[in-house]
């Protein structure tokens, strides 16, 4: 029986659906579709066609402009052209992404193309990591750890000035400074990371807070770090909370509080798990041990972040963690964190594959907390 057509549009930065398509990196806009009886074309200009014909992984790789001049279209606005290529390979109708740019969408409709949009994710199956896919993870996630590394390194050098501001390096410390050795480092590794998050104090009370200015001793400082593998589009990502000095008590117990409900989600996890009930159980037990979610004086305190997200060719994709039924295959974060203003904000994050019957760590940097 065949297959609906498919069809996905944009450059590979935005849509890496389109890399998952067809192995490739391209910075401009192209197309991808598959016809009816399953055969897979990329349409692409003269910049990218002799890339795209050695290791592109589709059926057919067609040279935009030469099918213009094939079609008798050299002056014709785009959406036309690609509505007649469509059409030349057996393609009236194809299903498209919920993201399919809304202009194109509408250009290509009005030429009697009908598209029906489907709702994420586009490819299912992206949620199945092959073997090679893993490989590609564990070299992001080797790249991720040389970056917390670096951030060990730096802070077990700093000394502790006045005002417990650190310094290092003949001056003071900031989230920036540490941010960029954080990145270096990857770099070092073959992986780009950016908007790498250094959330010292009262920073760390606002989880996707990136961090700025002078890190102060004896307070929480997140380091949340997601390079993408260039070479292969892949991102790793991984967090530590971390205490330059001595923490208060409330800081330690936190830390001890949020180690407990990471430790508690990883006895549990496998597939078929329950993940919207797993969440809601791990909030409950944040709750039971004084942490409720909820807002206080117009900020939201506690645990108000999912427990974790699926990891491949985008940094968040799918499954989520709340999901009624944790597929097998899967990669995903395990990031449980509490956030109390006026105290700080602790976070640890952890990669997993799971297994057939349960699951596998990917990640494998050491759970450290103090630092002197």
């Amino acid at each position: 029986m065949p297959r609906p057509a498919r069809l996905l549009f944009g450059n590979t930065d935005r849509v890496p659906d389109l890399t998952y398509a067809t192995g490739l990196f391209i910075p401009d806009d192209f197309a991808w579709f598959r016809s009816p009886g399953g055969e897979t074309f990329a349409l692409l200009g003269p910049l990218e066609i002799d890339r795209a014909r050695r290791t592109a992984t589709v059926d057919t790789c067609l040279d935009l402009e030469e099918e213009k001049i094939r079609l008798g279209l050299t002056k014709a606005p785009h959406p036309k052209v690609l509505a007649a290529i469509l059409r030349a390979n057996g393609i009236r109708a194809a299903e498209v992404p919920a993201s399919f740019p809304v202009g194109l969408f509408r250009d290509l409709q009005r030429t009697g193309i009908r598209l029906r949009p489907v709702p994420d994710p586009f490819f299912p199956e992206r949620m199945k990591k092959s073997p090679l896919e893993l490989r590609h993870l564990a070299q992001a996630l080797r790249a991720a750890e040389a970056g917390l590394h670096r951030a060990g390194e730096v802070l077990r050098a700093a000394k502790i000035g006045p005002r417990q501001i650190l310094r290092w390096g003949g001056s003071v410390l900031t989230s920036e400074r540490l941010r960029i050795e954080m990145e270096s480092a990857c770099l070092r590794d073959g992986a780009l990371a950016k908007d790498t998050i250094v959330a010292g104090g009262i920073q760390a009370c606002d989880p996707h807070e990136r961090g700025s200015g002078p890190l102060r001793a004896h307070q929480a400082i997140i380091l949340d770090i997601f390079p993408r593998d260039p070479r292969t589009g892949y991102f790793g990502d991984l967090t530590r909370t971390v205490v330059k000095g001595r923490p208060s008590e409330a800081l330690e117990q936190m830390h001890a509080t949020v180690s407990s409900g990471q430790k508690r989600i990883l006895r549990q996890l496998r597939p078929g798990l329950n993940g919207q009930k797993a969440q809601d159980e791990l909030r409950d037990f944040f709750r039971d041990r004084g942490y409720p979610t909820e807002i206080r004086r117009g900020r939201w305190t506690g645990f108000f972040h999912g427990v974790g997200h699926g990891l491949g060719l985008e940094i968040h994709e799918a499954p989520r963690f709340a999901v009624p039924k944790l597929p097998a295959g899967a990669v995903i974060t395990v990031e449980p964190g509490l956030y109390i203003p006026g105290v700080g904000g602790v976070r640890i994050e952890d990669v997993v594959y799971l297994t057939g019957h349960g699951h596998r760590r990917l990640t494998r940097f050491p759970g450290v907390w103090q630092i002197r």
